[in-house]
């Protein structure tokens, strides 16, 4: 006798057409809130300075970003993080410039808080594009991270990005205590109800990163950052980091990269589901995709739809990533059909 599945067990019954398979992914869904815009932002106010190593993304001066931004926003763009890359500014060992006048960065905030009424803006907050010596903290004599100044120095940069007007900032450097210092100088100096913190949870000491420090001329100038960003493999870590920085008063988590490090995604977001899980699509991983689909392995479209989605089922509620001015045209696209 033919084998014969029971009724319970039938699942084509469930996914036959569209709308009945929708029914089962709307935890994936994708929406303009679900995404946030990465911005580069140079001192040269007219720049518009493409990025080899991430083709299709360019750094832009004051004067270009708007135009640049104007038709993303009316496609519906929600967030940017901002990052400031400087060039004729001194770098030094304590990253002066990270947040002078003449940053990038503080100069473009109230711009853009008026340029754009509605545009929710973070501020990623590190010391590596400013130091002369690349790291993401203070360095002791030997070389090694001085954690204290560190952070110290940290959370003064947060402060004044929220001064200048920053509804975010986003610790990136990875120090410890870094989310209570910043916490800390928000709320004595009023900004404790103000401004959120987002939290680089989970940054692991990546291979990904390679177009992201060319994009930001961030490279560390000798050694590495295996001393303070999550080890490749490590699975507790993470989950220790998102502790901590929960007790800290961090408002929002992030894991990052993310493609490699799904499984972190879903047990951080486990352990914390009432806190918005931010990932990261790092540069890495945008020009594997990106040239993928050039050499044409698969479709860009269909197989980044596929990578977001799947993202969104392991726990992101915000994915960050360069595709999304792309993304949003395609979500106006399928509106406007």
């Amino acid at each position: 006798m033919p084998f014969t599945v029971e009724k319970k067990h039938i699942l084509h019954s469930s996914i036959f057409n569209q709308t009945l398979r929708d029914w089962h992914s709307l935890k994936c869904d994708i929406t303009p809130k679900n995404l946030m815009y990465p911005v580069f932002i140079v001192e040269d106010d007219d720049a518009v300075q493409p990025i080899s190593s991430l083709p299709g993304v360019s750094r832009f001066g004051i004067n270009k970003l708007k135009e640049h931004l104007d038709n993303v926003v009316r496609n519906g763009l929600q967030s940017v993080l901002l990052f400031g890359v400087i060039d004729s500014l001194p770098k030094d060992e304590f990253a002066s410039n990270a947040d002078s006048s003449k940053n990038p960065v503080i100069r473009a905030l109230p711009l853009l808080r008026k340029w754009y009424p509605n545009l929710t803006i973070a501020c990623d907050v590190c010391l590596c594009p400013y130091t002369s010596h690349g790291h993401c903290g203070v360095l002791n004599s030997d070389g090694s991270i001085n954690n204290a100044a560190s952070i110290d120095r940290i959370s003064d940069v947060a402060l004044s990005y929220a001064k200048a007007g920053a509804h975010i900032v986003a610790p990136s450097d990875m120090m410890d205590g870094r989310i209570g210092a910043i916490k800390e100088k928000l709320i004595k100096n009023d900004f404790g109800n103000k401004v959120a913190v987002l939290s680089y949870t989970a940054k692991f000491a990546s291979n990904f990163y390679g177009p992201f420090r060319d994009a930001a001329k961030s490279a560390p100038t000798f050694g590495d950052r295996k001393c303070y960003q999550l080890p490749t493999c490590s699975a507790g870590l993470p989950v220790r980091a998102a502790h901590r920085d929960v007790q800290e008063g961090a408002d929002m988590l992030m894991v990052k990269p993310v493609m490699a490090y799904m499984d972190v995604l879903k047990t951080v977001k486990d352990a914390y589901p009432n806190h918005p899980m931010f990932v990261y699509q790092v540069s890495g991983e945008y020009a594997m995709i990106y040239w993928a689909a050039q050499k044409g392995v698969f479709d860009l479209r269909v197989a980044l739809t596929e990578i977001l989605s799947s993202l969104r089922r392991a726990g992101a509620d915000v994915i960050i990533t360069y595709y999304t001015p792309l993304i949003l045209e395609w979500l106006q696209l399928k509106h406007k059909l």
